[in-house]
């Protein structure tokens, strides 16, 4: 594949790809990884990851104003690696991620209080082996509002995953970072094309300030 992804653009579009899905009527936000390990450039970190979680804490707390469910991960194995997996070949220093190692500790920007999901989770998809469809839907979530790293990764999976489960899912774009842009880019065009909307975490306020603005005229 050859050329710039603004260039294939026109032939997603014309093969019926990119619609939008909105946002729903019931938001949560996810927030992914967004640990010690993936803040630091000489971990896992690098890239655009910092400004990333610095625009997820202006959007958690406009989600926290408007009661939204708030889920975040970590990713968490045993301190003897006895449940190392297939992505642990792929990316043995995550073995080191365990519960008590600080550098798998979410942020301090975004640290959780009562009644945020902390979820545990060993594979990249945030609902990949963890209870979060069932949490979601026992709180009558429609669209799941993703942030996190790294883009091309966990972000990515826990998208398709999304979608996949039945939710509304929208990717606040100045909200997600990945260790390198050339892969952040293209997996946020993909992922426009066929999974989820792209929107800024600013349009999303607004969006969703609008829709609560008329339902009180």
């Amino acid at each position: 594949m050859t050329g710039t992804l603004a260039e294939h653009d026109d032939v997603y579009r014309q093969q019926g790809f990119g619609a939008s899905s909105g946002i729903g009527q019931r938001p949560a936000l996810l927030i992914v990884d967004f640990v010690e390990s993936f803040a630091d450039p000489t971990m896992f970190g690098g890239g655009n990851i910092p400004e990333a979680i610095a625009a997820t804490a202006r959007l958690l707390a406009f989600a926290r104003s408007r009661h939204w469910p708030v889920a975040m991960t970590r990713i968490v194995f045993a301190d003897d690696g006895a449940d190392a997996n297939i992505f642990t070949r792929k990316v043995p220093g995550l073995l080191a991620l365990t519960e008590t190692n600080p550098h798998g500790a979410i942020v301090p920007e975004l640290t959780p209080i009562a009644g945020e999901l902390v979820l545990r989770k060993r594979l990249p998809s945030a609902f990949a082996g963890t209870d979060l469809t069932a949490w979601l839907a026992g709180r009558g979530v429609d669209t799941v509002i993703v942030t996190g790293a790294t883009t091309s990764g966990c972000v990515r999976a826990s998208v398709v995953d999304a979608m996949g489960n039945g939710f509304i899912t929208v990717v606040a774009r100045d909200c997600v970072g990945d260790r390198a842009l050339a892969p952040h880019e293209a997996n946020l065009f993909d992922m426009q094309q066929k999974y989820a909307d792209l929107m800024t975490s600013d349009e999303i306020v607004a969006t969703v300030s609008a829709r609560f603005a008329q339902a009180k005229e």
